[in-house]
């Protein structure tokens, strides 16, 4: 079920959730939306010689535990960039223990421009690939933003986030969804994924991730 920290808003005529996790759910669906995983993307750092810490894939995976456990998901369509690169295929037995735990949940992959150099995930863990747009309901479920006529567009690709600046200069920067008239980028759910934080569109709305909660900006 959905708690206090997530917050319903009304979509293209559907009631979406945010969540803290950095996901989407659709409770009509019984879908959750996840972009920009990049699993694999510090180990990958790693094995080209930049020194980053470890964790970064497990942290994701409890993430994922936590929403599963909450709510009744049926499919998670991921917006693209599973994997980051191929050397983040280390990440693949991470990958298929989660997998083995919840069996039942259908998985649908739109491709993302990392995905098409790491390669599809292998075939034991029966994700579906699919090509961007992916038509489902009034949605257009994409990696890339764009423009598809007769849908409203959820995307990731940007990461998008926020900065908040506060007393004494203080500046936060901060994950965020950010819906628009035609379309939405969620934020990345991977770590160690950067930020762009370009200002709101006339017309678009924010809702920042901290403190474990969601919480709408003034626009």
């Amino acid at each position: 079920m959905t708690s206090s920290s997530d917050l319903a808003i009304q979509c293209a005529g559907e009631t979406v959730w945010l969540l803290p996790e950095r996901a989407l759910w659709w409770p009509v669906q019984r879908m959750l939306m996840v972009a920009d995983a990049h699993f694999g993307k510090a180990a990958t750092f790693r094995a080209r010689g930049v020194p980053v810490p470890a964790g970064s894939t497990s942290q994701a995976v409890a993430r994922l535990d936590a929403m599963l456990a909450r709510l009744p998901v049926a499919h998670i369509a991921w917006l693209g960039d599973l994997l980051h690169a191929r050397e983040a295929h280390a990440a693949i037995d991470a990958l298929a223990a989660w997998r083995a735990r919840h069996a039942d949940v259908a998985c649908t992959l739109v491709r993302g421009n990392h995905d098409r150099h790491a390669g599809d995930p292998p075939a034991d863990l029966r994700f579906n690939v699919v090509e961007e747009p992916w038509g489902i309901g009034p949605f257009a479920l994409c990696h890339e933003p764009q423009v598809v006529p007769g849908r409203y567009v959820i995307a990731g690709h940007v990461h998008p986030g926020v900065v908040i600046s506060g007393p004494a200069r203080d500046r936060l920067r901060l994950p965020c969804f950010r819906f628009g008239t035609s379309g939405a980028l969620l934020p990345a759910f991977g770590e160690f994924t950067g930020l762009w934080t370009a200002p709101a569109a006339p017309g678009e709305a924010l809702f920042a991730v901290a403190d474990n909660c969601v919480w709408p900006l003034r626009s």
